[in-house]
């Protein structure tokens, strides 16, 4: 049937088979006025190509695939939304996966890719990442991941500096007065929640500010884990003045906690966040947070793929990128209220 349509597009163009072929592989080489009377011709035929029989010739799929941790999670949609972009533009399709941290269905993700033969993987899921390892580095899958990428062939790494933008927070808040500062974190079992945790300490370790360990609360990046969090610090003696939060959805959670307790934001209680997804600044008041740029992390990633498919040695071992967070001040903080 395709070579059929192939034919009758040639015959009504009154070219060969081979120029219908360069263009619908948008070969640049053809004639544009030819071009654009074959494409032409594609549309009213109703012409789609055989992506599987091309990936059978060219030996590519032309297929990334991308794994995310919770597409519920307001963080994540972003990257897929500007991943699927850049790949459109690339020609390249996407095999979309949530894998919610649950293992087996990790598992499944991985060999559905694997069954697909996929060109390459960007892992965006913060967790759970050794366990793709052995599947796919034995098959020399070109990956590429957060943090955690080691130094292999065909293994790409992000890495974030977490330190960054914390830091311009710690000592915003420092600037406003802020002495008692909290922090909640990610679940620990993340290395990027420990990264995140780590950086605020070491921040408040280099204005000076002590660190109450009853101020440094565990937390698992979900609006009611933030809550939580928010109990329990309210309820601390000597209160803290202002909170930093591992991420966005868990310094929405301390927002909500801190409504229903009569404590106004940033009056009584300043705000920080962390990742600034979309939902940030809609909040009341609008969330001062830690930009970790979701669109930046999806071209980073595409880019990182697109590279090792094409490296020449692919023995070689992946290439590590930087990606640098940034203080972004909104309205949820304040001078430190007076006790």
């Amino acid at each position: 049937m395709e070579n059929m349509d192939l034919r009758e597009i040639a015959r009504r163009a009154g070219v060969s088979i081979a120029t219908v072929s360069r263009v619908i592989n948008r070969t640049p080489t053809v004639n544009p006025r030819l071009a654009r009377r074959v494409l032409k011709l594609v549309d009213e035929i109703g012409y789609f190509p055989n992506t599987q029989a091309r990936a059978l010739v060219s030996g590519r799929s032309k297929i990334f695939g991308l794994i995310v941790s919770e597409i519920t999670n307001p963080f994540f949609p972003e990257i897929v939304a500007v991943f699927e972009k850049i790949a459109v533009e690339h020609g390249y399709e996407i095999l979309l996966t949530s894998t919610v941290h649950d293992p087996k269905l990790m598992e499944s993700s991985v060999r559905r890719m694997i069954e697909r033969r996929v060109d390459g993987v960007a892992v965006m899921t913060f967790g759970m990442e050794e366990l793709l390892l052995e599947d796919l580095k034995l098959r020399r899958v070109p990956l590429v991941f957060v943090d955690i990428g080691p130094p292999l062939p065909r293994i790409s790494n992000i890495r974030i500096d977490y330190l960054h933008g914390i830091r311009q927070a710690i000592q915003h808040l420092a600037a406003l007065r802020h002495q008692r500062i909290a922090f909640v974190t990610g679940p620990l079992s993340l290395k990027s929640a420990i990264a995140r945790r780590d950086a605020f300490l070491q921040s408040m370790q280099e204005i000076g500010l002590a660190v109450d360990p009853q101020l440094v609360v565990a937390g698992d990046h979900t609006t009611e884990g933030g809550m939580d969090a928010a109990a329990k610090l309210l309820r601390v003696p000597a209160k803290p003045t202002a909170i930093l939060c591992s991420n966005d959805m868990t310094a929405i959670g301390v927002m909500r906690k801190s409504y229903e307790d009569g404590v106004v934001i940033p009056r009584d209680l300043s705000l920080v966040g962390f990742d600034d997804v979309r939902l940030a600044r809609f909040m009341l008041p609008p969330l001062t947070t830690v930009q970790m740029s979701q669109a930046e992390l999806a071209r980073l990633a595409f880019e990182a793929l697109l590279a090792d498919v094409d490296r020449q040695d692919p023995m070689s071992n992946g290439t590590e990128y930087a990606l640098q967070t940034n203080f972004i001040l909104r309205k949820s903080t304040a001078i430190a209220p007076t006790r």
